[in-house]
């Protein structure tokens, strides 16, 4: 159909609609019109029991027109597997033969599709071109009749669909070139000015004029019949007469057909079409999911093809078991991750799920601490919190992974199982969700400090933690946040409107068609997907996931439990929160702390678990103090030497280097003697050295007065020396090459890096000083790595 504006293109449509459906029941003719503007055109024919679907706004929404193209597609492919289950029919035809011969078998109506300014929409979508082919290859066998309507009919973008064009109708056009083009002649070019005048072509010489039927004028009352067909209109030509304008207010003919025909009994036609996702569906109406695993319902997804809407299901259970929502600006990421904790604790009890939060975004997690399934919530101005959380989760996996081992388990589900039946002691069988919202936010600003990777803690917690019920969901803005190692391990990944869309990792096309709207993004397939509300958290009765136990800021001495191993214990650990020993094989300890921050405390520790551990015969010590701090915090019958002054200091450390150097094997010593290590005999000598920087200043020209121990630093062990030695950070850049602490640090025993200023570098591996509490540190050790640990108090 081709018109010019103001000939009754619009009228024409409606008169053609409303004739169709007053002549036939919505059992034998069903409708899909398709405006690519505005709407206007099939205004109040909704109602209609025919219309299977109208698609309007499509020029202001492209996206809709990918949604139009794939139900259309989706409605091809439902008529043939009706026909192919209907036992293999050719036709529609075949179908209607074989239900008048008594089969039961569905009914299958005409489809007649019908696109407003068609011509525009295969200037923005050529490819629809394909589609409309294909319904005027397949119709006649499927029931799918095509009715284009457009001010020009520009042929070169039809690409073959003119042949399946059986009828055209051209009303007045703006040139002769229009007319020819539609009907192969320039008579509609010379119509009357009238609306309505208009000239039909079927297929043959001969043309048809005819003025159309207004059916927006004023109409009569009209009954309602009980039939099938309402009204069935005579074959007799139409005389011109003069329309009536319906009256302001009136009721139209158009109207009045509406309303009789929806009154007569019928069946609603099958919609093709169903609304678009809009406003995000409460999760409280959504069915929960099939019970069972660690599974639940978060949103929608749309899938006009198949018309119909899925949920969208996340199931923690299997291989997929991460999560990863991606999303720009205001995409409703967090909304994501509140819906999911939301989701996962209406089907599944604290007993079975245990949740801890870092709420690192806009503080919209906040509220979900109310639910018992959830034990912490850290926020953005809590990192000892966040840190603290981290490192209980990464617990619970090691903690696992080592019951596991000793108790031969070789699944979670086993794990489950055996827990249920009451073996493995108190370790809950629990499955456990670390929800990180704000990734970027937790990488850029570490909770530990800048030494702190919590990029490569959570990578790896995704690697071990599936096998062992751990899980992880976290949010970013972008994929190429996450690092290589920890993105494939997460397997369910939602991903919202993004800011780039050439940066989505399920379809760039159609990430760009994504609307802008809170929590609207693209399935794993590429569906489009809505993800629900969750609505504010109901608290419930019963017990709750416990919250994570924080470091303490002070640790009595005497509470810390002897885990055996003969170390001697300085504190507490913040991943397991258990007793941290300082490990009997290695002799030395070097520690780096500012003043005010525990280096004395420190050594007044060492000398109290000293004491307590050994008797004066098998260990003694000597104390370096040039502030006098230590005074009175060793005990007399364990105390060498309490050196303060240069000269004191340089005489204690002359008369220790000699003791030592007596217990250097000799050629005497034999073998059995130096593999029994029994050669010499007498105590043990601790020497606690605090403030060394003042002992032996960075850049003094004299040498260290305690530089005769570096000679028997690497052999400590077999002449039963141990060397604790603290000095503050400030320069202890430059400290780092005085040979006792060079030596110290090539020797690669345990360090203490507490309080200071991280502009030193760094003072132990890639460990650099850091704000910390008085008495707290990261504790650096061959056996266990960088640490984060409390130190004992010891009152002085």
């Amino acid at each position: 159909m081709c018109f010019r504006i103001g000939s009754g293109k619009s009228e024409l449509l409606r008169t053609l609609v409303l004739g169709l459906a007053l002549t036939h029941g919505s059992d034998e003719l069903n409708l899909v019109l398709v405006d690519f503007k505005g709407g206007a055109t099939f205004l109040g024919l909704a109602g209609l029991p025919h219309v299977a679907a109208v698609i309007t706004n499509l020029a202001d929404e492209t996206a809709l027109v990918d949604r139009m193209a794939d139900a259309i597609g989706g409605e091809i492919t439902r008529r043939q597997e009706l026909l192919r289950a209907a036992g293999n029919l050719a036709s529609v035809a075949d179908l209607d033969a074989a239900r008048a011969d008594g089969r039961e078998l569905p009914a299958l109506p005409v489809l007649m599709i019908v696109v407003d300014e068609f011509s525009e929409l295969l200037a923005r979508r050529p490819e629809l071109v394909d589609l409309f082919v294909t319904v005027g290859r397949l119709g006649r066998s499927l029931g799918l009749h095509l009715l284009l309507a457009s001010q020009r009919l520009d042929e070169g973008r039809l690409r073959g669909l003119e042949s399946h064009l059986s009828y055209r109708i051209a009303l007045r056009t703006f040139s002769p070139a229009e007319s020819r083009a539609v009907l192969g002649v320039t008579d509609a070019h010379s119509l009357p000015p009238t609306p309505g005048s208009a000239i039909l072509s079927a297929g043959t010489d001969q043309l048809v004029r005819f003025r159309s039927a207004y059916v927006s004028g004023a109409g009569q009352p009209l009954p309602v019949a009980g039939a099938r067909h309402a009204y069935r209109f005579t074959a007799a030509p139409v005389r011109a007469v003069e329309t009536a304008v319906a009256e302001p207010g009136g009721r139209s003919l158009l109207d009045t057909a509406v309303e009789a025909l929806t009154a007569v009994t019928g069946p609603a036609a099958h919609q093709v079409w169903l609304p678009p996702l809009d406003t995000p569906p409460a999760l409280a109406e959504l069915d929960p999911g099939p019970p069972g695993g660690l599974r639940a319902v978060v949103g929608v997804v749309d899938r006009p093809a198949l018309q119909r809407r899925d949920p969208l299901l996340v199931d923690l259970s299997g291989a997929a078991g991460h999560v990863a929502v991606a999303g720009g600006p205001r995409a409703g990421r967090s909304t994501a991750l509140r819906t999911l904790v939301t989701a996962l604790a209406r089907t599944h009890s604290p007993a079975e799920l245990g949740i801890h939060v870092l709420d690192l975004g806009g503080g919209a997690l906040a509220g979900l601490d109310a639910l018992p399934h959830v034990g912490t919530v850290a926020g953005r101005g809590e990192p000892d919190l966040v840190r603290r959380t981290l490192a209980e989760v990464l617990g619970i996996v090691t903690r696992r992974e080592a019951l596991f081992r000793r108790a031969g388990i070789g699944s979670v589900e086993e794990f489950r199982a055996r827990r249920a039946a009451g073996e493995l002691g108190e370790e809950p069988a629990t499955d456990v969700l670390l929800v990180v919202d704000g990734y970027g936010a937790l990488c850029a600003d570490p909770p530990g400090g800048p030494t702190d990777d919590p990029a490569a803690r959570l990578a790896s917690l995704a690697s071990r933690g599936l096998a062992l019920g751990v899980h992880l969901a976290l949010s970013v803005h972008r994929w190429a946040e996450l690092r290589p190692a920890l993105k494939d391990q997460l397997g369910t990944r939602l991903e919202l409107r993004l800011g780039e869309p050439g940066d989505s990792e399920v379809d760039r096309r159609r990430a760009a068609a994504v609307p802008a709207r809170p929590g609207h993004g693209l399935a794993p397939d590429g569906a489009a997907m809505v993800v629900a509300e969750p609505g504010v958290p109901q608290p419930l009765p019963g017990p709750g996931f416990p919250p994570v136990r924080l470091l303490p800021e002070l640790v009595p001495a005497g509470s810390l439990r002897d885990a055996g191993g003969g170390g001697l214990p300085l504190g507490v650990d913040e991943e397991r929160l258990e007793t941290v020993l300082l490990d009997p094989a290695e002799p030395h300890l070097l520690c780096f702390a500012d003043g005010r921050s525990g280096k004395t405390a420190l050594l007044r520790l060492v000398a109290h678990a000293v004491a307590r551990r050994f008797t004066p015969e098998q260990a003694r010590i000597v104390v370096i103090d040039p502030r006098r701090s230590l005074l009175g915090s060793v005990p007399e019958s364990h105390l060498i030497a309490h050196a303060g002054t240069p000269a004191a200091i340089a005489e204690a450390a002359a008369e220790v280097a000699a003791s030592l150097r007596g217990r250097l094997p000799g050629p005497e010593v034999t073998a059995d003697q130096l593999r029994a290590r029994d050669w010499w005999s007498g105590p043990d000598v601790y020497v606690l050295v605090d403030d060394y920087d003042l002992v032996a200043p960075a850049g003094a020209a004299a040498p260290s007065p305690l530089a005769p121990l570096a000679d028997f630093l690497a052999q400590a062990a077999d002449v039963g020396l141990h060397l604790v030695l603290a000095r503050r950070t400030g320069g202890a850049g430059r400290a780092l090459f005085d040979p006792l602490v060079g030596r110290l640090r090539e020797l690669g025993g345990p360090a203490l890096v507490m309080h200071g200023s991280p502009d030193e570098g760094a003072l132990v591996g890639a460990v650099r000083a850091g704000p910390q509490p008085p008495g707290r540190g990261v504790l650096v050790d061959r056996r266990h790595g960088a640490r984060l640990v409390q130190l004992a108090w010891v009152d002085p």
